[in-house]
């Protein structure tokens, strides 16, 4: 008899969770003006809100925070962790960040002005957030497969060279400061970008004098797919798929609180001298000096080890598995997903759950909020909230696909938790004929409005 799968590690710590009444529920989701954002955590027994800061770290990381160096320059953690973004990354200038979005800032305070033009492939809501608030111009250039849900192909995320082309001959370069590729594709549902879509974005953008931007904050999540799915690179690791990536990139932004397995960091990384030293007045502006950025040392001694230990197939091969399970369990049951299942979360198709509810009442958020009070399970919306409003016409937006997203916190939740969260989405999908009213905003702030949101329910 084949022995079964059994996790690369053992759990050595707990915490507990507390369960909670529907009746209890109802109160909380209605106090919180029914933004999942405003439950406080304990209100919550499951929570899939974000991947982002929420995994539980190793025995390594730990033990690599008690040397963290706190000195205010020229920290010896910070040197241990440029040595392993070199490393992986072979980008020799690099700042860090307290997060993604702190990266974002320091990188496009440098290089966008008002007007610009940034192309990419689904910019996720803070990448968008930042272009927008500084008046340009983010314009998604995703394949059109991304927008069928129920369509299965390895590489669902990637790059359209033809509308990327199409924006690159109708601009003048100096119009565009860079194209966005972000690996996976957290807004079309958690889906991979093959190396060849990476090679050859980078190829057509530097044929047109354009650099070339990765958003990189679940690289390791990518390299695991083009390793399993892509011919040629089963026999590669991680480190060298992520080595060949990068080649490919003249800069980089992370948010290192998903594949880097921290609670808090990030950072800006690139070849270009010239743009570093651009970039690092607005790095000390915002975030602090050169060589902390808005981290500690203990963070930064523990990102060094996670990016180390979460780009061995071991680690990534449990972490995407859990993902798989919960989505062959919605197979089971029938209730549509964005297919196949993403690397860090799957992504409930909500328009087919509840067809007949319409998109003003914001069908994504809607079904959110009931699995909530299902089983007070917190998911997040990647729909028409999260997608703000027109900058220029000020009328909402409503994207081809309403998806609650799901995301699993890595190796925090066992298999019996995917077990109750599967379930409690078929009984929502068993009774979804009963869901008729959705719901509508009164108060939203001009962008990002998806963090303090306050909605009502419709009534019919």
């Amino acid at each position: 008899m084949e022995l079964p799968y059994a996790e690369p590690y053992k759990i050595k710590m707990t915490e507990p969770i507390r369960p909670s009444t529907r009746a209890e529920r109802e109160q909380w989701i209605r106090e919180a003006k029914y933004n999942l954002f405003k439950l406080r955590s304990e209100q919550v027994t499951i929570d899939l809100l974000t991947d982002s800061g929420t995994g539980s770290m190793s025995d390594r990381q730990w033990a690599a925070m008690m040397t963290g160096d706190e000195s205010y320059a020229g920290a010896s953690s910070y040197f241990r962790l440029k040595e392993m973004v070199g490393k992986l990354f072979d980008m020799p200038y690099f700042l860090p960040t307290h997060q993604g979005r702190a990266a974002e800032n320091v990188l496009f305070s440098a290089i966008l002005k008002e007007g610009d033009i940034v192309p990419g492939n689904s910019h996720f809501d803070t990448t968008k957030g930042h272009i927008e608030f500084r008046r340009c111009h983010a314009v998604d250039c995703t394949i059109d497969a991304a927008a069928d849900t129920q369509l299965e192909i390895p590489f669902k995320g990637e790059m359209d060279l033809g509308k990327l082309e199409k924006i690159l001959k109708e601009n003048p370069k100096e119009k565009i400061p860079c194209v966005v590729l972000t690996i996976t594709n957290n807004t079309a549902g958690g889906q991979p970008v093959s190396m060849r879509n990476i090679r050859e974005t980078s190829e057509l953008c530097h044929r047109y004098g354009v650099p070339v931007l990765f958003d990189s904050a679940r690289f390791a999540e990518n390299a695991y797919f083009i390793k399993t799915r892509e011919e040629g690179y089963a026999d590669k690791s991680i480190k060298e798929i992520v080595r060949e990536i990068y080649s490919y990139a003249d800069m980089m932004t992370i948010s290192a609180k998903k594949d880097g397995v921290v609670n808090m960091g990030g950072f800006v990384a690139m070849h270009s001298e010239e743009l570093y030293r651009k970039v690092m007045q607005y790095s000390i502006m915002f975030e602090g000096y050169l060589t902390y950025g808005g981290m500690s040392g203990r963070d930064m001694d523990a990102l060094a080890v996670g990016l180390d230990e979460n780009t061995e197939f071991a680690q990534l091969d449990a972490r995407i598995r859990q993902v798989k399970l919960l989505g062959d369990l919605l197979d089971d049951y029938g209730v549509p997903y964005q297919r196949p299942a993403g690397g860090h979360a799957i992504f409930i198709d909500a328009k087919k759950i509840l067809p007949n509810l319409p998109k003003e009442e914001f069908i994504a958020q809607t079904l959110g909020i009931e699995l909530y009070l299902e089983a007070g399970i917190r998911g997040v919306e990647i729909g028409s909230i999260l997608a703000d409003r027109d900058p220029e016409t000020h009328e909402n937006r409503y994207p081809k696909l309403e998806l609650l997203r799901l995301a699993i916190p890595r190796r925090v939740y066992t298999d019996n938790h995917i077990r109750v969260i599967a379930a409690a989405c078929r009984n929502i999908y068993e009774r979804r004929e009963s869901i008729t009213s959705g719901y509508k905003i009164t108060f939203e702030t001009p962008i990002l409005r998806h963090f303090t949101v306050e909605l009502e329910p419709v009534k019919k």
